[in-house]
């Protein structure tokens, strides 16, 4: 069993431990909240949980693994000093602000010999790897990403206020939220692009609303859309010069059909998760396990290409945008 720290007491903070309990493998032992009140408040539910409101003694606390769920701009800050107390590392999406901050914690995590991981739950999912499998024999021509939701935040915004969401100091922006599934779901199945453009809604904050990106592989490209200000209903395609598979969603896949150019269809099998959060927590808590051997050594260095595709993407995005976050300058 995997003693659970969790830093940060927001909703997905919640959902992962509510996952991890769920796969049996780990048990939440302490919290850490820079307001006490909302760490007893996060904590009421479980049993002989620490709490604290002070890092430096939360990370004195026996645990195995410590997930970071705390506004972006924090996680670098707090990964960091949690890999350097000799934890092991879940950094909720966007783990990092930009690249370079990513290429540290992970050279830091192997000089410390602990293991971090990146929470981009979608592509854990086994219906990811039925989509992977499914495109095997399959030659792409393009697709078509999408995932908009309007925002708990959007009516702070409105008021005026600043949510972190929506604020640069704090890493945030569209792109650096659903953006994320969007681009784990094209370079899991594509690879990385050749080149990336973005072109945003900006708001005075200096972050996005909302964009309308285009990921170049030279033989096709991609179109990604998010936003924050609106729900968007349409689903997610991938064109291949055999017809169209046609996803429900690449946030999390529910339903795959695949209409073909002579008339016919085919219904991929999909079998969905008992938690959205599952699989990616028993997959990190697996690697852990068997960290020494070759197939989880190779699992966790894949998955380090695959974080690094994203945050090199990512920002490559953002400059295009013009959307530049002060941990870019540090």
């Amino acid at each position: 069993m995997l003693k659970l720290g969790v830093i940060g007491t927001g909703w997905i903070s919640s959902s992962f431990v509510e996952a991890a309990h769920l796969t049996k493998k780990y048990r939440l032992e302490a919290v850490f909240s820079r307001q006490l009140a909302n760490a007893l408040s996060f904590s009421e539910d479980f049993e002989d949980v620490s709490l604290y409101e002070e890092l430096e003694d939360f990370l004195e606390h026996d645990l195995d693994i410590i997930y970071i769920a705390s506004p972006n701009a924090l996680h670098f800050e707090q990964a960091r000093a949690a890999i350097s107390a000799g934890k092991n590392i879940i950094v909720e999406k966007p783990a990092f602000s930009n690249p370079a901050e990513l290429s540290e914690i992970i050279a830091l995590a192997d000089e410390k010999k602990v293991l971090f991981f990146e929470a981009a739950r979608n592509i854990h999912e086994t219906a990811f790897e039925v989509v992977n499998n499914f495109l095997a024999t399959k030659t792409i021509v393009g697709a078509d990403f999408t995932y908009s939701k309007y925002s708990s935040k959007m009516s702070a915004l409105l008021r005026g206020e600043l949510p972190n969401k929506f604020n640069a100091a704090f890493s945030g922006g569209l792109l650096a939220d659903l953006g994320v599934y969007l681009l784990y779901a094209a370079v899991y199945w594509f690879g990385k692009p050749k080149t990336a453009h973005y072109d945003a809604v900006v708001l005075p904050s200096g972050v996005d609303l909302s964009g309308v990106g285009s990921l170049d592989y030279g033989d096709f490209k991609v179109a990604i859309k998010c936003a924050g200000n609106l729900n968007s209903y349409l689903p997610s395609e991938i064109y291949t010069t055999d017809g169209t598979l046609i996803l429900d969603a690449v946030n999390g896949i529910k339903s795959a059909k695949f209409n073909k150019n002579d008339g016919g269809t085919e219904n991929l099998k999909i079998t969905t998760t008992k938690h959205t959060l599952y699989d990616e927590a028993l997959h990190f808590a697996e690697i852990i396990e068997t960290a020494e051997t070759p197939s989880s050594k190779y699992l966790y260095k894949v998955l380090h290409e695959y974080a690094m595709d994203v945050a090199e993407t990512s920002f490559s995005m953002r400059e295009s945008a013009g959307i530049v976050f002060p941990a870019d300058h540090k």
